[in-house]
């Protein structure tokens, strides 16, 4: 019994849709960034600004940034980052370690 091509196809192809996709999340939001005309997806933002905000690229960053200049990552401690916290406590321990005083002069025989 020999199969012909129409015997082994068993549905027909998809036609192509009429509509295109439709963005995640709420129906008729728009992204909260001004002049930004994507959809919303979640937290407010389009996909590409939630990815932004996600980083912590935003001006309303994810969480806490630290407070050196330039620098974004996450708050570890006293409002500086692990690796500017790790510096600050190296710079305080080397202030605190004491400089001998000088010998006094030595007495006359």
């Amino acid at each position: 019994m020999a199969e012909t091509k129409t015997d082994r196809r068993k549905s027909k192809a998809p036609e192509a849709k009429a509509k295109a996709p439709q963005a995640k999340g709420k129906e008729g939001l728009k992204c909260g960034i001004e002049g930004c005309k994507r959809a919303y997806q979640a937290k407010g933002y389009c996909f590409f600004h939630y990815d932004k905000w996600k980083n912590g690229e935003l001006p309303k960053a994810r969480y806490k940034t630290c407070s050196k200049e330039g620098c974004h990552k996450k708050v570890v401690a006293h409002g500086l980052c692990a690796e500017h916290q790790k510096n600050k406590t190296g710079e305080a321990a080397a202030a605190a370690v004491p400089v001998a005083p000088p010998a006094p002069p030595a007495a006359p025989a």
